[in-house]
């Protein structure tokens, strides 16, 4: 009996021992699963956001996205040289010796009289021509700016880019009838120019990854700076060579195929291109999963962007940076004739070498606020100033040294070139600082500081030529004093002021306010 109970009591123990084992086997098993499956959902997440942030296989050049980059960049390459062409025909078109009673007279000579017709127009006649075009820019800005977020940008970029080229065009013909009609001309193809250039950086809303908008937008705005330089390299040779009526027809033409090509490659979404690889397709969707999205606006929140310091501090120095753009751009080739006295010709090659540096270092600012930005170096707030910054103070110091430390002749063109092209670097800036405070509003707001900046340059034209006419003594050392100060005032209101995260404005909501 005894026995009987020892053999029952210690079966009892092993039941109890074996249910307590399995009892702890089940419990750590499920522990195991639960961290098994929490490890597989953290894998999960880093994978998504991985595929969300990092290009990883995605083709960088070879891909949709670039090639639009490039063919905004030659759209604008296009502009700026339908722009500028004029000062520099203008030598060919304009026949000094003749009497100035005699307004638009050509001049009949048997030989030149088709190749190169002269017309006898007033100084003031070929400044007011020069300066229509700046005119229609301004005045379709915030238009174009706030339509962009309505109307399909493939039809107003390409329509604007076509009229414009057809303007292009008809400007050796409106010659001929004289010179009102060459300003309203170009006033018209200036109204089409500034549609192209405000709406043509609302497409990166869709296209553009958040760790690529830098190089994409500086890509494609760098044509603004590589135009000038083409025009500059071969317009006197057309001019020689088949005539200056040819300048306009050529880069007409130009600018008419690229809207045919445009109407038909571009594609407003990458969900509808046709030609776009599946693994880029979902590269620029994912990335853009988080972004503010782009609708259509209805109203818009004036009040609280008159509020908005951030807004306010870029825009200023959008005047700074489009003053002492215009001006150094502008008055280059005049400084140079003041500084070294040298030829036409050798002015020409001069006066292009810092609109190619100016390329160069806007493309290279682009790419290195992106690779800060992918690599957390810095914050987004940090990148914006420190480029800014760099757009604003080397084109200041560098001009100081032009002032003061340019003695020999290449000093002079070694600052010269440094004091215009390094204000590129604001690419990494101001210029897209935009599209980080208010994503959904970027077209209206671009149109805004764009506006502003436009002033800025019309003022520092106005100023400059009022100095110049005025001061014999040292004129260029007040102008350049000047630009230093406008640039060195903005730069600390935005240092202390600029943001880089969406406002509170900009954000969607149901109900969006005047």
């Amino acid at each position: 009996m005894s026995l009987s109970s020892s053999l029952s009591s210690k079966s009892s123990k092993a039941s109890l021992h074996r249910t307590k084992r399995n009892h702890f086997s089940v419990l750590n098993q499920g522990i195991e699963n639960k961290l098994f499956s929490k490890k597989k959902n953290n894998h999960n997440t880093i994978m998504q956001v991985d595929n969300q942030v990092s290009p990883g296989k995605v083709p960088y050049f070879c891909s949709v996205r670039y090639g639009i980059a490039v063919f905004l960049l030659l759209c604008n390459v296009i502009i700026m040289s339908q722009r500028v062409c004029l000062s520099l025909t203008m030598i060919a078109m304009v026949n000094s010796t003749e009497p100035h009673g005699l307004s638009n007279t050509s001049t009949k000579e048997l030989q030149d009289n088709i190749k190169n017709p002269v017309y006898n127009w007033s100084t003031e006649i070929q400044g007011i021509m020069l300066s229509s075009i700046f005119y229609g820019v301004l005045i379709s800005q915030i238009p174009a700016g706030y339509l962009s977020g309505i109307y399909s940008l493939k039809k107003m970029i390409g329509f604007a880019l076509l009229l414009s080229s057809l303007f292009t065009l008809l400007l050796p013909l409106a010659a001929e009838f004289g010179e009102i009609l060459v300003i309203i001309c170009r006033v018209i193809k200036g109204l089409f120019q500034g549609i192209t250039l405000t709406t043509q950086q609302v497409i990166w809303i869709k296209w553009a990854p958040p760790l690529e908008l830098g190089r994409l937008t500086a890509l494609s705005l760098s044509g603004l700076l590589l135009g000038p330089c083409i025009v500059l390299l071969i317009t006197g040779f057309i001019c020689d060579s088949l005539g200056w009526p040819m300048v306009f027809y050529i880069f007409g033409a130009c600018g008419c195929a690229l809207s045919v090509l445009w109407f038909i490659l571009f594609y407003e979404d990458p969900k509808d291109h046709p030609f776009i690889s599946n693994r880029e397709k979902e590269y620029i969707t994912s990335a853009l999963t988080q972004q503010v999205s782009s609708s259509t606006l209805i109203k818009v929140p004036i009040k609280a962007m008159l509020k908005s310091t951030p807004l306010w501090v870029i825009s200023l120095c959008n005047f700074a940076f489009f003053w002492s753009n215009t001006f150094l751009s502008i008055y280059i080739p005049i400084y140079i004739d003041y500084k070294l006295h040298v030829d036409v010709e050798e002015n020409g090659l001069l006066s292009s070498l810092p609109h190619l540096f100016a390329w160069i270092f806007a493309v290279l600012a682009g790419y290195m606020a992106d690779i800060f930005q992918t690599r957390n170096t810095f914050s987004l707030v940090t990148i914006r100033k420190l480029f800014t910054s760099l757009g604003l103070l080397l084109p200041s110091l560098f001009s100081l040294c032009l002032l003061y430390l340019s003695s020999s002749y290449y000093a002079t063109i070694i600052f010269l070139i440094l004091a215009n092209s390094t204000g590129s670097f604001a690419m990494g800036g101001i210029i897209i600082n935009v599209l980080d405070i208010a994503p959904r509003y970027y077209g209206f707001l671009r149109g805004i500081t764009n506006v502003i900046g436009l002033t800025g340059g019309l003022i520092a034209s106005t100023v400059t030529g009022i100095i110049l006419s005025e001061d014999a003594e040292s004129p260029w050392l007040k102008i350049f004093l000047l630009m230093i100060a406008n640039n060195m005032i903005s730069l600390i209101f935005y240092l202390i002021f600029a943001k880089a995260e969406v406002q509170e404005w900009a954000k969607e909501r149901q109900n969006t306010y005047l």
